[in-house]
């Protein structure tokens, strides 16, 4: 089982930035994908960004140009920089650790607040 703990959110103005870091624990081996998914008031949770182990990327295409992940396989860390926020922006976001699309068996963070509004 994965534990994963986020850290990062909070309240920015449109066009600042924030970095969301998230770090996983428990038992395993080896993580296949690391990445953050969010949920914003009355909508479905969504796919921000993921990267494999092998570094492997994608991004929604809201977040292109504008949102960057990184992953440290040792530390066993997962970040999302996030620049040029909007106001729609503004959502949960959730750190995911799994495979390529989430099942039954992926593993989610409690989630943290990012607002984004002047």
């Amino acid at each position: 089982q994965v534990q994963l703990a986020e850290s990062g959110g909070g309240l920015v103005q449109p066009g600042g930035s924030l970095r969301l870091s998230c770090a996983a624990s428990g038992r395993f081996d080896s993580i296949n994908v690391m990445g953050w998914y969010r949920q914003a008031p009355g909508k479905e949770r969504e796919l921000v960004a993921i990267i494999t182990s092998a570094g492997t990327t994608n991004y929604a295409d809201s977040a292109k140009g504008r949102f960057t992940i990184s992953r440290d396989n040792a530390k066993n860390t997962v970040t999302l920089q996030l620049n040029s926020l909007k106001p729609e922006d503004t959502a949960v976001y959730y750190c995911y650790a799994g495979n390529w699309r989430p099942s039954i068996m992926s593993n989610w963070g409690k989630g943290t607040l990012v607002t984004v509004s002047s």
